[in-house]
């Protein structure tokens, strides 16, 4: 048994098996060490720990008693198994080992709001997140894909999680995934095939109730980003912004709320959805807003930039929207359409404005935000409800 010191933390690492034939010699060695730890936090560095029976816990249980900071890292999946099932988990602070992975090289086949998705290899793909310290967003998403794939949502299943770098990644088995930007960028033939399986994916997606309570209402973010983005229009129609959000209904139909073209996965020949943590819960038409955002909205002012995003080109991603919005509808009823687009467009716009304001990032992007403020207040001379189907 070694022990050291780390900032404020006393670390005992413990290796081998710790059962009855050795838990007494165990607990009396690690009462030896801790006579040095003074006001130091414990912490037992599990990770060459092979096993630990009903004796070993019991000496974990004592040192719990006297140290109630106790924290135990880097613990295998043998081992923390151990814990998980006779509840350690949930009394003791318990960190499980993780496997590292490295994405240099590795293809990046999907990109969201949170992060970025790689192949690995053949068989697997990691979700890597942009915050460092998403470890609590990673066991979020992972519930809310069983929650979605419960409700009959076809959707990728992590199975892993992975250190990549200083943050977290989510393993998911994907054999042979092609998303459907590459599968657009790469192979335009099966443009039709992508804008069918595309729009059906969204139908379900839509068609699914989800119990209440079990994800969030999207009308609390969209409505304090029409508060956010009120402020800046004229005072009357801040005003009428704000009613049209706030006349919105609950509705507990699921939304995905990061539905674009690199988040379907062909693979093998089933479509799966992945990046689930924007799952919630609402009116169709936040969806609408936020795929004109991932398909028109963000290029407005540069149209290459969609080439960075999604790998194809402009006219490219202006033809999908336009033809997946009469397709989804399911009418060739002009004006329906128009109508339609006129409130995805206020939403998609609120939403990019207000993510501007938030961040403080509007003198860096003048020419988007002068460009999406403009259309709004055209858009609202001339709409009178956000709802999907409402009048």
């Amino acid at each position: 048994m070694e022990h050291r010191t780390a900032d404020d933390r006393f670390i005992i690492e413990l290796s081998g098996r710790i059962d009855s034939g050795n838990s007494a010699d165990v607990e009396r060695e690690i009462n030896e060490a801790l006579e040095s730890k003074g006001d130091l936090k414990l912490v037992l560095d599990a990770q060459e720990l092979e096993y630990i029976s009903s004796a070993g816990l019991r000496v974990l249980l004592h040192l719990r008693k006297q140290h109630p900071e106790l924290k135990i890292i880097n613990v295998s999946t043998e081992v923390y198994d151990i814990f998980d099932m006779t509840g350690f988990n949930q009394m003791i602070d318990i960190e499980k080992a993780y496997k590292v992975v490295d994405i240099t090289g590795c293809e990046q086949i999907g990109r969201g709001a949170n992060g970025a998705v790689y192949r690995i290899d053949g068989d697997n793909v990691v979700k890597v997140y942009n915050d460092p310290n998403a470890f609590d967003e990673i066991q979020n998403e992972r519930e809310v894909a069983r929650l979605a794939l419960v409700l009959g949502v076809p959707t990728a299943i992590s199975y892993d999680i992975v250190r990549v770098g200083d943050g977290y990644g989510s393993v998911f088995e994907m054999l042979d995934a092609s998303s459907f930007a590459k599968i657009l960028t790469e192979q335009p033939d099966k443009f039709e095939w992508c804008l069918d399986e595309f729009t059906d994916m969204l139908r379900i997606i839509h068609s699914t109730e989800v119990p209440d309570g079990k994800l969030p209402d999207i009308r609390e973010l969209m409505n304090k980003r029409a508060g956010i983005v009120a402020g800046v229009l004229p005072e009357d129609k801040g005003a009428k912004l704000i009613k049209l959000f706030e006349a919105i209904p609950y509705d507990n139909h699921m939304i995905h709320g990061d539905y674009h073209s690199k988040n379907l996965e062909l693979t093998g020949d089933e479509v799966l959805l992945i990046d689930m943590d924007t799952l919630s819960v609402g009116d169709p038409i936040f969806e609408l807003g936020f795929i004109y955002n991932a398909f028109v909205g963000f290029y407005d002012t540069d149209h290459d930039a969609v080439k960075e995003f999604q790998g194809y080109d402009y006219d490219t991603s202006i033809r999908f929207w336009k033809e997946f919005l009469p397709k989804y509808l399911g009418t060739d009823d002009e004006t329906r359409i128009r109508e339609v687009e006129d409130r995805a467009r206020i939403v998609g716009y609120t939403r990019l404005i207000g993510r501007l304001i938030s961040r403080d990032i509007v003198d860096a992007n003048k020419a988007d935000f002068d460009f999406w403020t403009n259309a709004i207040n055209e858009l609202l001379e001339r709409t009178d409800s956000l709802c999907l189907n409402g009048k």
